[in-house]
């Protein structure tokens, strides 16, 4: 665009503003949220000179992408993301390369059990769920001109369709069918997968160093004034500006609130996305009591509701734990049920597969229950069906001193720690921008 005297003027304007919004800040950049687009975020602007600050609700980093060890070392399960997803252009590759982390792709070895209501699956089952999955496929690679649910894709007359959509919806992105975008599905991206043994401890580790703290929950942001002010347990910050990467469920149930409300367009892309509740239970065994069991991964589907469909993974990089994946409905019950009973209930499907010998040897439980967690409130976003450009929406930013950044913005990287990453540089080049760098 040509320069004219009127472009002059209002860049002057703009510049005068972010002059007075430095003048009374505490920070340049203030990054509310210590997960994967945060960090990214906060490294990107530091790596310019520019003073930045991370404001984390939680006693760690990593956010979602967290590695549990209170089970022991031996034990340490990934309670949120394990896999490096679309490899190709995934940024964390390279840095799990480099760091050494133990990976592999090979996903190679015998195929897992299938348990239809507790009963083994029987080859006609078996059959019955290839061939379901293989309609489904077909289906959602013909996305309908209308931004329709994966429920709906399936259509109403084929019983095989629907038990594979609510496998692949609960299984893959952690909430029922009739709740997910087709069309949003379709757009993520695909690859080749590497599965980590640690991706949240690889996480933490790539990201020391960074200026964050910890136990410090953003209650408030006021951006009323030319820079922005943000309320927290050890009194107010001010910033020139705020990248906000907290996840869609919590700004959802106002967890942060905005002073003014924000602009409807960015609370109708918040609105337009909601939560799945993709849930791991973490059992830790003995292998002494195991000697000689064939402990091969299960699938398990059981009716009722709500009905339940989990991935039973055992032995994980060959580490004495077996990890249910559960997601949808039966998983945020698994959640509300608190820890006790969601251990006790992943115990009886370990049980129920392998056997009392396998009961006798578990000993100790942890549960990930994203759902109820004040700081994720579910596990990743999901775009509702006829919603597929709430993602892309929340790129705006608001007043030129309010951006977000996350997983629920990153397009075709939706839901994993990669697109998170690439999202929460996008948002820091954003606000570099705005501060004229």
């Amino acid at each position: 665009m040509p320069l004219t005297r009127r472009s002059l003027l209002t860049g002057a304007a703009a510049l005068t503003l972010s002059g007075r919004a430095r003048a009374a800040s505490d920070v340049e950049v203030a990054v509310v949220g210590a997960g994967a687009a945060g960090l990214a975020a906060a490294a990107a602007i530091r790596r310019t000179g520019h003073s930045v600050v991370v404001l984390e609700a939680r006693p760690r980093i990593g956010g979602r992408a967290f590695t549990d060890a209170a089970l022991g070392p031996d034990a340490a399960f990934d309670a949120g993301p394990q896999y490096i997803h679309w490899a190709e252009r995934n940024p964390w590759k390279p840095i799990a390369l480099a760091d050494g982390v133990r990976r592999t792709d090979d996903e190679a070895g015998p195929w897992p059990l299938v348990f239809l209501d507790g009963a083994p699956a029987s080859d006609a089952d078996r059959l019955r769920r290839r061939t379901g999955f293989a309609r489904l496929s077909a289906a959602l690679d013909h996305p309908a001109a209308a931004d329709r649910s994966i429920r709906d894709a399936a259509g109403p007359d084929d019983p095989a369709m629907l038990t594979a959509a609510q496998g692949l919806a609960r299984l893959s992105l952690g909430e029922e069918p009739e709740r997910v975008s087709a069309a949003d599905y379709d757009q993520l991206w695909s690859g080749d997968d590497i599965w980590v043994d640690g991706y949240g401890a690889l996480v933490t580790r790539h990201y020391a160093g960074l200026p964050v703290r910890t136990g410090m929950p953003v209650s408030r942001i006021d951006w009323s004034g030319p820079g922005v002010a943000l309320d927290t347990p050890g009194g107010t910050l001010r910033a020139a500006l705020a990248i906000v990467t907290v996840p869609v469920g919590v700004l959802a149930a106002e967890g942060l609130r905005f002073a003014p409300a924000l602009p409807a367009e960015t609370a109708g892309a918040i609105e337009g996305l909601r939560m799945g509740a993709y849930t791991k239970v973490g059992l830790a065994l003995d292998p002494d009591r195991l000697a000689g069991t064939d402990l091969r991964d299960a699938i398990i589907v059981r009716s009722g509701r709500p009905g339940l469909t989990a991935n039973l993974e055992m032995r994980p990089f060959g580490r004495p734990v077996a990890v249910l994946h559960a997601g949808g409905d039966g998983a945020r019950a698994l959640c509300e049920a608190g820890e006790d009973a969601a251990v006790a209930a992943a115990a009886d499907e370990v049980a129920a597969i392998f056997g009392a010998k396998a009961r006798a040897a578990l000993r100790g439980g942890r549960l990930a229950a994203w759902w109820t967690d004040p700081y994720a409130r579910g596990s990743y976003s999901i775009a509702k069906p006829g919603r597929l450009s709430a993602r892309a929406a929340l790129h705006r930013p608001v007043a030129g001193r309010l951006f977000f950044a996350g997983e629920a913005a990153a397009g075709g990287g939706a839901m994993t720690v990669g697109g998170a990453t690439l999202d929460g540089q996008r948002a820091a080049r954003a606000a570099l921008a705005a501060l004229g760098a």
